[in-house]
């Protein structure tokens, strides 16, 4: 995950994800920090949330252990006195008038620089960014541990929507296979 955050412009995440998992500041080690600088890049990518309800309060660890100023990515008819309270701790940036639309958070990052976008998940926001088509690469890791349960897929989503995709780098790490895809065709 390091280098996937090092080689990033912004790192985003659905709400329900930052809930779920607990996410709060996000910082690179130093080694991480040289790289970026040597290569023009900003000492740490930021965090970025996507939300429709904008239910994060702003003094969730995501917002009050920031190590840059976060961004919430929602839509304009958000509810304003929530939106009004994140504005607060984050730069709140509307992606769509009733939803949060992909193609439009897309570009909204990359008309602020920042075009080289990680996403941490969640399978719902994953599977939004599938169906817009709006997925160029696919980071995969594999380890061997054999977990049952009711885990879903990486991505969830109203349609299937399937995108070929082709094998760029498998790289072992100890017991872990990391897998590099890009979009075929």
């Amino acid at each position: 995950m390091t280098v996937l955050r090092t080689l990033a412009d912004v790192i985003v995440v659905g709400a329900g994800t930052v809930r779920t998992e607990g996410y709060g500041g996000m910082q690179l080690p130093a080694e991480a920090i040289t790289w970026r600088e040597e290569n023009w890049l900003s000492e740490q990518p930021p965090l970025a949330v996507v939300s429709s309800s904008l239910d994060l309060p702003p003094e969730h660890p995501f917002f009050a252990e920031a190590v840059v100023r976060p961004l919430v990515l929602t839509h304009a008819a958000a509810p304003a006195e929530r939106r009004r309270a994140l504005a607060e701790v984050a730069e709140v940036i509307d992606c769509g008038e009733v939803s949060v639309e992909p193609e439009l958070l897309v570009q909204a990052l990359a008309e602020r620089g920042m075009p080289q976008i990680l996403c941490e998940g969640g399978p719902h926001l994953f599977g939004e960014l599938i169906a817009a088509d709006v997925v160029d690469e696919l980071c995969l890791s594999l380890s061997p541990l054999l977990l049952g349960g009711e885990a879903g897929r990486i991505a969830r989503g109203v349609v299937e929507a399937p995108r070929r995709m082709r094998l760029l780098h498998a790289y072992p790490a100890d017991d872990l296979l990391l897998l590099r895809y890009e979009r075929a065709g």
